[in-house]
């Protein structure tokens, strides 16, 4: 049981150092001049085509689903992807990516919160903490102590939160579906009901350019299969083995991680207070280890 404990925590981990290269992903498409909306949109459908294609292939049973799993999944794609998407991409555009980046990680605070009642997970004052610690160090790595990466506005905020909120549904969606389903199924139905709740919001010459268009093709190619399909299936795979409670707080690295491919990757300075930041979300991720 340890041992199954412990892979599930080294996924979460994978999980968040893919996701973490998001970034680079999103920067490369935005040269482009492709609108976020299209990118996330994009993004979904070619990891969701990926898995369906394999599924269909080497595991068609698995794609059976009852009216009730239908149901489920509908409301997964919604609240759990095509929300979270949306809103996300708000918050960047109204606070800025550091701020919108500590407001999406209060996630754990939900997962850990509705955990106990819907999984029977422990609430301890060690898990509270690293919660604490989690949440303070994405703030030092997002720089909100600097008045010039920050737009501070009710609706930037309430989008954030929102960004939080939905992030927490989209792991206990992914906890509740593996019930029934193995990871590949459940992502690949969530990414694609998720998908199609975005498909209405698409401006159709952008899709068209973005198909035309080889560098773009591929560039979107690649962010759908690497940081979306591999990330996403790690991190289902995770919460079979490990509390979803324990997976969010891990996956809090994700910030530093990226934070650490800015300054390797693209130059951008690395200050005190975001390194300090890393430090106390691996402190939690250790207290959560630990748990």
């Amino acid at each position: 049981m340890r041992v199954e404990r412990w892979q599930g925590y080294a996924l979460a981990l994978t999980a968040a150092a893919l996701w973490a290269t998001l970034g680079l992903f999103y920067r490369a498409l935005a040269n482009y001049g492709l609108p976020a909306i299209t990118i996330v949109f994009c993004r979904a459908v070619v990891a969701a085509a990926a898995l369906f294609a394999v599924l269909g292939w080497r595991q068609p049973a698995s794609l059976r689903l009852t009216h009730r799993d239908g149901l489920f999944f509908a409301a997964f794609g919604l609240f759990g992807v095509a929300a979270f998407y949306v809103v996300y991409i708000h918050a960047i555009d109204l606070t800025g990516m550091g701020m919108a980046a500590v407001l999406m990680y209060t996630a754990p605070v939900w997962v850990t919160l509705l955990s106990a009642p819907l999984f029977g997970e422990r609430l301890t004052r060690v898990k509270v903490a690293a919660v604490v610690l989690a949440a303070g160090g994405c703030a030092l790595v997002g720089r909100v102590y600097d008045p010039s990466s920050v737009r501070v506005n009710l609706p930037g905020i309430l989008a954030g939160l929102g960004a939080g909120l939905t992030y927490g549904l989209y792991t206990l969606f992914s906890k509740v579906a593996q019930r029934r389903h193995n990871p590949w199924v459940t992502l690949a139905y969530a990414l694609g009901a998720g998908a199609l709740f975005m498909l209405p919001f698409q401006p159709l010459s952008e899709l068209a350019r973005a198909l035309t268009h080889p560098a773009i093709l591929l560039w979107l190619l690649a962010l759908g299969l690497v940081p979306t399909l591999v990330s996403g299936v790690a991190f289902n795979a995770a919460l079979r083995r490990a509390p979803a409670s324990n997976v969010s707080i891990i996956a809090t690295l994700e910030p530093a991680i990226a934070a650490l491919l800015g300054w390797a990757f693209l130059g951008e300075r690395l200050a005190g207070p975001q390194i300090l930041g890393m430090g106390l979300v691996l402190a939690a991720v250790k207290m959560t280890h630990d748990q």
